[in-house]
């Protein structure tokens, strides 16, 4: 029986940043700690639960609480809830910041520069080439966070790094041993 509380950490940054990366890195981590653990990967939840939406400002703000009705139920029953979503709007955190108990935000922070260069699935690419119109951090707007309780900067410290300073501010606010 899971007897842990659970939590919902945010992972919000600009494509490329290293969200996923991170969750990814933080789970087998967790998992030997003991904890349950779910990765709400944003691609993921758009193929299989928002397919109706696209990148308009709406859309998104849709998607995203999708996410955050899923992260809420997840952590409500005890799982460590690991979301790297680029989440631009800062309402919409907000909203995640309200509707959970146990949240950690954590800016991913990235430079531009640096996400072009990794590009790890080809956005920028196409988006520089005119094939994309939206993406954001580029053509469209991410708005930074103005109060999160952690940010990791991917282009000036390891993956390691990163991932033991959320694994140390998730501990400091008592979400994990």
């Amino acid at each position: 029986m899971n007897n842990h509380k659970g939590a919902v950490i945010w992972l919000t940054g600009i494509p490329g940043s290293g969200k996923t990366t991170i969750a990814e890195a933080l789970v087998p981590v967790l998992r030997e700690r003991g904890y349950p653990v779910e990765i709400l990967d944003g691609d993921e939840i758009r193929r299989n639960l928002s397919p109706d939406c696209g990148f308009s400002r709406e859309d998104r703000e849709t998607h995203n609480k999708r996410v955050i009705f899923l992260a809420k139920l997840l952590a409500r029953n005890g799982v460590i809830t690991l979301v790297p979503l680029i989440s631009p709007y800062r309402g919409v955190r907000g909203l995640a910041r309200r509707e959970v108990d146990r949240f950690l935000d954590v800016w991913v922070k990235c430079s531009l520069d640096e996400c072009i260069r990794r590009d790890p699935k080809g956005l920028y690419k196409k988006a520089l080439a005119g094939q994309i119109k939206d993406l954001t951090g580029l053509q469209d707007t991410y708005e930074e966070p103005l109060d999160p309780e952690l940010i990791v900067e991917t282009d000036k410290e390891t993956l390691a790094e990163s991932v033991g300073r959320v694994l140390s501010k998730a501990r400091e606010l008592g979400y994990v041993l």
